[in-house]
């Protein structure tokens, strides 16, 4: 039996990987609330370890924070701040150097599709009509600029200044949790250097 967030991805037509150990399904899971600026939302990991299956859920928000919602003129032009769509996006993510400080994080390396919402208020707007599809910079990252440091064990509250778009943990044991996955896979699969992400709505 699959876990239940892979059972809602193959419900949707997605793919689902199944395959051998340390075959990673990446996914998103946004909370139905459409105020911005709380991590409110999970990032998880299912795979196959020893034939069976382990799933993690790690707090995180899908969305932009208010930072970055208030000056969506400013930083990103008329079109808008970027939210990324619910989908799936294949093979859409490599592990790379994020950030001022260039820490390996999961960077995005082929188009996914974003709402554009340029209006400058703090609610989310996914209206159909603003999708742009490209490389944006949506990365999976941390709420912090150090998260290999030993001394950095931030649970954050606020996701205010972290995402202009990106995928963001709000614990660092989170996001290392998620990167050591990474690199079990590539362990594993030497040839496996992208992963797939599948960003889900809340749907119970």
């Amino acid at each position: 039996m699959l876990p239940v967030a892979l059972e809602r991805i193959e419900k949707l037509g997605h793919q689902v990987y199944t395959a051998g150990d340390y075959n990673l399904n990446l996914f998103g899971i946004r909370a139905s609330e459409r105020a911005a600026g709380a991590f409110d939302d999970a990032i998880g990991c299912a795979y196959k370890a020893g034939g069976l299956w382990r799933v993690h859920y790690w707090q995180a928000t899908t969305d932009p924070g208010w930072l970055y919602l208030d000056g969506a003129s400013e930083r990103f032009g008329a079109d808008g701040t970027a939210i990324l769509c619910p989908g799936q996006y294949l093979g859409a993510y490599t592990i790379g150097p994020h950030g001022r400080t260039r820490y390996d994080a999961l960077i995005q390396s082929d188009d996914v599709a974003v709402f554009r919402d340029a209006n400058r208020d703090h609610i989310l707007d996914t209206v159909p009509e603003t999708i742009m599809h490209g490389r944006f910079g949506i990365n999976i990252h941390a709420a912090t600029v150090s998260p290999y440091d030993e001394s950095t064990s931030d649970t954050l509250a606020s996701s205010g200044p972290w995402s202009a778009g990106c995928q963001v943990h709000a614990s660092v044991a989170g996001f290392r949790d998620m990167m050591t996955l990474c690199k079990r896979q590539l362990e594993a699969h030497p040839t496996w250097v992208r992963f797939s992400y599948t960003l889900l709505d809340q749907w119970w």
